[in-house]
């Protein structure tokens, strides 16, 4: 049996590596000759990093001294692929969710200036060529704390300016580009992305992404207004609107930051993945019995832009099953039915926590693969 493993990351618990690891496990217990390709997959979000430098045999830029979302130094790390030309920097490194307290989510003040210095590290290093994952921030301020980094200046109507945070765009006047990194003109910056949010309004980056991050009903208002003045600030200077532009909401605002300031594009995450690790080729020259995916929970949203029905778009056409495993899956699985995914399991073994799912989950997995697989083996 020849296999192909090609999991996501499960959200706060494996690596999408670790998910492969204990796949295989699995798979051996039931058919011991199998021949096993890991290709780790990730949609643009968190461990997008990971995945791509274990498909790509690269490398990671560890321990960089940087600032978090509240100007705390910290330890940050990025990736650069296996041909040493692309750094692969996510947002969640420097200025994500998971480096605050609950109690300390304020996405008024929460700034993205770390991750700006993770590019401009990669800059010294003589990388040109960008892959930023936009997933898992703690941040509402369109990205200026990134480009504060660079070399931007974001003033107020005294010329000076701004304090870090997206609540202090709202007496943004100018955009003073003079002092940007002479670099950024040589570099390409593809935008990893899963989400169509435009920046403002009732769909926009502050209404539906602020709570998660801290912000009240009364926070929501304030800042889409902050970020409303910052598009108009950049319609006047650049020419260029923001307001409603698909998927410019992403990381709060950062996707929109980055597409005004920066040669930048913005690209579904998961399509980048595959197109970066090779993916389409890889499956079509090893031609696999079965591809096997699996993430956290497989629900509505799964079959837009995650990493399981990007797989079922390259497999269909090349009769390839796919079958994938989740810590939880729900009723709706329709759409990636008719995707191309032949079927779904949750590797529950009964009345389980989220805990107890999260501490067994590698042994879950492996569990789970091995019946799966002795079912194929009939």
């Amino acid at each position: 049996m020849n296999v192909i493993l090609s999991p996501d990351s499960f959200k706060g618990c494996l690596s999408s590596v670790q998910v492969c690891q204990a796949m295989a496990r699995g798979i051996k217990k039931a058919t011991p000759d199998a021949e096993i390709t890991c290709i780790p997959m990730a949609d643009g979000g968190e461990g997008t990093t990971t995945s791509l430098v274990a498909a790509t045999e690269g490398d990671f830029m560890k321990d960089l001294s940087v600032h978090d979302p509240l100007g705390r130094p910290i330890k940050a790390s990025y990736g650069v692929t296996g041909d040493g030309k692309t750094a692969i920097i996510e947002l969640a490194a420097a200025s994500g969710l998971d480096l605050l307290e609950a109690s300390e989510l304020d996405p008024r003040l929460a700034s993205t200036l770390g991750t700006g210095e993770l590019i401009l590290d990669a800059l010294d290093q003589g990388l040109r060529s960008f892959i930023i994952c936009l997933g898992g921030s703690a941040t509402n301020d369109g990205g200026t704390g990134l480009l504060k980094a660079l070399g931007f200046r974001f003033l107020d109507q005294a010329g000076d300016e701004l304090s870090e945070g997206g609540w202090a765009l709202k007496h943004l006047q100018a955009i003073d580009m003079t002092q940007a990194d002479a670099r950024l003109k040589e570099s390409h910056f593809q935008i990893a992305c899963d989400v169509s949010n435009p920046l403002i309004g009732n769909y926009g980056a502050s209404a539906v992404f602020g709570p998660q991050k801290g912000a009240t009903p009364e926070m929501i208002s304030a800042l889409d207004q902050a970020l409303a003045r910052f598009a108009d600030v950049v319609e006047q200077d650049r020419g260029l609107r923001l307001h409603d532009l698909k998927g410019a909401g992403a990381a709060g605002g950062t996707a929109a930051g980055l597409l005004a300031f920066l040669n930048a594009e913005l690209v579904s995450g998961i399509e980048l993945v595959k197109q970066t690790i090779g993916f389409d080729d890889r499956i079509q020259n090893n031609r696999p019995d079965l591809i096997l995916t699996g993430e956290g929970k497989i629900d509505a949203q799964t079959s837009f832009g995650k990493v399981i029905a990007g797989i079922c778009q390259s497999a269909k056409p090349l009769h390839i099953p796919v079958i994938a495993l989740a810590g939880a899956t729900s009723d709706e699985l329709a759409p990636l039915h008719e995707a191309g995914l032949a079927a779904a399991f949750s590797i529950a073994d009964g009345p389980l926590t989220l805990e107890e799912s999260i501490e067994r989950a590698e042994t879950l997995i492996e569990k789970t693969t091995e019946q799966v697989i002795r079912i194929i083996a009939l």
